[in-house]
């Protein structure tokens, strides 16, 4: 089972989606031009090992898939 949950801080940096399944837990930033927004380092300290990808034109039907 996956579990989804958006995350923001109180300072409003946020993170478009969480997925959670298990123990993992992944950040889903969406974009649709090609910037690349850097990695929100106070999430990945945050929760140990994390992981955080950008879901781009690029790459979005690999996310949908």
């Amino acid at each position: 089972m996956v579990n989804h949950y958006f995350w923001r801080t109180y300072d409003q940096k946020e993170i478009d989606l969480i997925e959670e399944s298990g123990s993992n837990l992944t950040g889903f930033e969406f974009k649709w031009n090609e910037t690349r927004p850097g990695k929100p380092q106070q999430f990945l300290d945050a929760y140990d090992h994390s992981e955080f990808k950008v879901i781009n034109r690029e790459n979005y039907l690999d996310f949908i898939a």
